[in-house]
Order: C-alpha cells, then sequence, then structure tokens
C-alpha cells in the first residue's frame, strides 16, 4: 500500500525520469514527500512560469517529457504559458497542477479552478485523476500522450486529499513509442522534387530530432545538393549556424532575405513542422489552400498535413526516420542552386 502521491513518483522513476521542475505548493505535499524520499531531482523555480518553460526546454533537447510541478490556482495560471509554448513547439511536457479536495468541488473553494475547461484548447489532453487506484495508469497514458504523434504537453491535476489517500498498485513500464517510418520511394519522390527545382527551399523544426541520425544527415544533404536550410520559429539552434547551407530562421521578425526566399522559392519541404502565423509571416506569404509552390510537407502527425495548405507531397514520418531515407538518396548539385546558395548564405552572415 503507498500513497497516491509515491505512486505517481514511482510511475515517474518507471518512465525514466530523472529531474523534475516546479515551485512548492501546499497542494501537492504528498508528493514533495515523495520526491523527498526518492533519487529524483528536483529543480525549485523562483516562478511557475520558470518552471513551465524549463520542462518545455527539457522536452525540446532531449525528446523525453519535461516534468513540471506547480500549486494550484496562480501556480497554474502561471504556468500556462509554458504549456502553450509547449503546444505551438511540439515539445513533449507533462504538468502536475496540485487540486483542491474532491469533496470541496464547485463551492468555490480557495483557488478553484476547473483545469480541464482552462487547459481544453492549449494541450494535448487534461485529466484529473480521482482515484489513487488511477494513478499509475494516468501517468502511464500522459506520457504517451505526450509523446504520441505530434509531440505536446498533458496536464495532470492532482485533487491533494487523493494524493493522501492508500492504494495498491502496479506501476506501469515506460510505452516505447515508435514515429513512423518512410513509405517506400516517398524520400526519393521527394529528393526528385528538391533537385530537380531551380529555387528550392527546406524548412526544419519542431521536437523529437537526433543530431546524428537526423540534423546531421540532413544538412549534409542540402549541402551536397545546394539547398538552403532554415529554422522555424523557436527552432533556431537546431540546425548548427555554421553549416554552409543554413541560411537563417523564418521566424517572427522574419529578416528579408528569408522572406525573399520562401515567396521566391518552387518547392519547399517543410520537415516536423506546422505551418503557423510565423512561418507564413502571418500567412501572407503562402496562398490557401493551394500556393504557388509546391510544397513537401514531412510530420510525425498525419493531422498536420494538409491542415493549412494542400501539399504537393504529403509524408507521413518522424523526422529523423526521412533524414536518413533522404540522405540516402541522390543530391545532386547544380551550379545555379550553388550560386543561390552562396547569396543567401552571404546575406546571413552579414
Amino acid at each position: 500500500m503507498r500513497t497516491g502521491g509515491q505512486i505517481l513518483v514511482d510511475s515517474l522513476v518507471a518512465q525514466g525520469v530523472t529531474t523534475t521542475f516546479g515551485v512548492p505548493g501546499e497542494s501537492y505535499l504528498a508528493v514533495l514527500d515523495a520526491l523527498y524520499d526518492s533519487d529524483m531531482r528536483f529543480v525549485i523555480c523562483r516562478q511557475e512560469g520558470g518552471a513551465a518553460f524549463a520542462a518545455e526546454a527539457w522536452g525540446k533537447l532531449t525528446g523525453e517529457p519535461g516534468i513540471c510541478f506547480v500549486t494550484r490556482g496562480p501556480g497554474a495560471t502561471n504556468a500556462s504559458i509554458g504549456v502553450h509554448t509547449a503546444m505551438q513547439d511540439s515539445s513533449p511536457m507533462i504538468l502536475f497542477v496540485g487540486q483542491i479536495a474532491r469533496e470541496a468541488r464547485g463551492r468555490e473553494a480557495f483557488q478553484e479552478i476547473d483545469y480541464t475547461s482552462m487547459f481544453r484548447d492549449v494541450a494535448k489532453w487534461v485529466v484529473e485523476i480521482d482515484s489513487a487506484d488511477r494513478v499509475a495508469e494516468i501517468v502511464a497514458r500522459a506520457f504517451a500522450t505526450a509523446l504520441g504523434g505530434r509531440p505536446g504537453p498533458v496536464v495532470v491535476a492532482l485533487p491533494e486529499d487523493m494524493l493522501r489517500d492508500m492504494a495498491e498498485a502496479t506501476i506501469a513500464p515506460a510505452a516505447q513509442i515508435a514515429r513512423p517510418g518512410v513509405a517506400a520511394g516517398a524520400a526519393g519522390a521527394a529528393a526528385e522534387m528538391l533537385t530537380k527545382a531551380e529555387r528550392p527551399v527546406i524548412l526544419a523544426g519542431g521536437g523529437g530530432w537526433g543530431r546524428a541520425e537526423g540534423i546531421g544527415p540532413l544538412t549534409e544533404w542540402a549541402d551536397q545538393a545546394a539547398i538552403p536550410v532554415a529554422a522555424t520559429f523557436r527552432c533556431q539552434d537546431l540546425i548548427d549556424n555554421n553549416a554552409p547551407a543554413y541560411v537563417g530562421d523564418a521566424g517572427v521578425g522574419m529578416p528579408p532575405h528569408i522572406r525573399t526566399m520562401l515567396d521566391e522559392a518552387d518547392v519547399i519541404l517543410l520537415l516536423n513542422h506546422q505551418f503557423d502565423e510565423m512561418l507564413t509571416d502571418g500567412y501572407t506569404l503562402f496562398d490557401a489552400p493551394v500556393p504557388k509552390q509546391k510544397i513537401i510537407h514531412v510530420h510525425s502527425s498525419d493531422a498536420e498535413l494538409g491542415k493549412v495548405y494542400q501539399p504537393a507531397l504529403a509524408i507521413h514520418a518522424g523526422p529523423n526516420a526521412f533524414a536518413t531515407a533522404l540522405s540516402a538518396e541522390p543530391g545532386p548539385e547544380s551550379n545555379a542552386r550553388r550560386a543561390r546558395l552562396a547569396e543567401l548564405r552571404a546575406t546571413y552572415d552579414a
């Protein structure tokens, strides 16, 4: 028999969590007690917004969900900005929020908030655990949800009395979430479109990348084929900024040479990112639903393919699998493309 708080911490350990972030609060003291007795590192932050951003950054950098603990009411509202960022940047993250006791619900208890309503539009899944018997089950599902498809944040509310309840629990092992593979011929079709184009562009972003199996092969292939590569919003350091093919980032305050490059492109490969407001410069760069540029869209979530703009080629695949497959395809160089890439790179350097 263990408390709900102990079951929660044991479940995180089983999922391979070594570090969590947060601001202590009285609404989840049972979790803090269990964390104290564990080997897990709890990084105490000065404010919940900072804790949520730290967890989001952890998810973005490691590909594993960043874990954040905050107390109810103001703790949750402060942390919401980090949850929103994780959603827009496809960063896996789980926010655990202390909650009022179950018997006090609906009475306007101190700092009472309905988190399902509050976070419905800024998280992949929002759930409140009503029974300590279900803690292990819901934690396992939270990890699977945060990592599956397009990665993102999950919010789990923890009633303080539930965390003190005693229950028996079988701790679920870590879920192995495999990214979708690349369909036969898909990488070859993308490579052919890019190398036959006069003004192709590769855009890369999102989370879940590996340096050796993803970004490295992608940038090497782009350099060989003389195709400029740009990073998407808040992913400026995803690609080595000294790589010969890197020409800048397509985000807020978009540099003029990037906007012109995208506007004049004949083929654009968007890899592991959605067509959001920043990438499209306020939805002015591309015509909806069919842009004048031929779009190749590769994403691990099929829900993102064709959501705003209809691609000429849609590929449901994880970023690393696609980058590896693309790097095995011929990437013939073009003198015209090489000159164009040199000009874009010189502009970026300047």
